[in-house]
This record gives C-alpha cells, structure tokens and sequence, in this order.
C-alpha cells in the first residue's frame, strides 16, 4: 500500500472546523499514514488552548513511524525557495511559511509518499518541481 503524509492543515481544519471527514476516510483506505516532524512541530507551536495541546501530544505519542527531513532535504528548500518564491515575487514571510511545505514534500519524495493537502496552491506548485504526488482535499 502507498504512504503519503498529512500537511498540518488537515488536521487543524479536521480538528478545529470538522472538515474532511469523508475525506479522510478514503485517504485513510488510500494510503498508509506516516507522520512528518515538520507537522508535528507545527501542530505543537499552534496548538494555544490546553485541549488543542492534549490533541497534539496524543497524536505524538501515536506517531510510531515519523519523519524528518534531512539535512539535504533543507539544502534543497533554500533553492526551491530562491527559485519559486523569486519568480512569483514573494516576501520573506510568504517564503518563510513555503519552507516548511517545501520541507514537508521533500520528506514525502525521499519515502516515495504523496502528501495530503488542503493547500492546494503550495502543494500543486512543490509537486510539479519535486515529482510528488499530492492528494488535495476539498474544502466541504
């Protein structure tokens, strides 16, 4: 079966608004869920309210398989970043928030896994330039 990992924004739209539910039981049928360090720490520096962080650690301490980018992986976000984000005249803000996805989709192109996404615009642009399958959610 294939693996594809969770951008962080499925789970804060599935958590805080409900979203996807339907969604995510195909993704579920779909592929193998893996877990990103990337999404994880994400999920931990948003999560303000105490019921927001007991969500995110449980979903830590399930995470039995989780990956990380590696050193290479970041390497190669400060040039897709130079390359994306110069061509469509972003600021340093919106490239700094396009690192992280950059780092998401390089992590699911090392394990041959598609990402899971309701950011379509990022994803669609990280998957034409990396080779990576992205699975976008609709927003229902």
């Amino acid at each position: 079966m294939r693996t594809a990992i969770l951008d962080t924004n499925v789970y804060i739209g599935h958590w805080e608004l409900g979203l996807h539910a339907d969604q995510l039981e195909t993704v579920g049928r779909m592929y193998v869920i893996r877990h990103s360090a990337v999404v994880l720490s994400e999920l931990r520096r948003g999560a303000r309210t105490r019921k927001a962080q007991r969500m995110v650690e449980s979903l830590y301490r399930l995470a039995v398989v989780t990956w990380e980018p590696p050193a290479s992986a970041w390497w190669e976000a400060g040039r897709l970043i130079r390359k994306v984000g110069g061509a469509r005249g972003w600021d340093t803000s919106k490239r700094r928030d396009f690192q992280n996805d950059a780092l998401i989709a390089l992590t699911a192109r090392l394990h041959g896994a598609a990402v899971v996404t309701a950011n379509r615009a990022d994803f669609e642009i990280l998957g034409a330039e990396l080779g990576v399958e992205v699975y976008c959610l609709e927003q229902t």
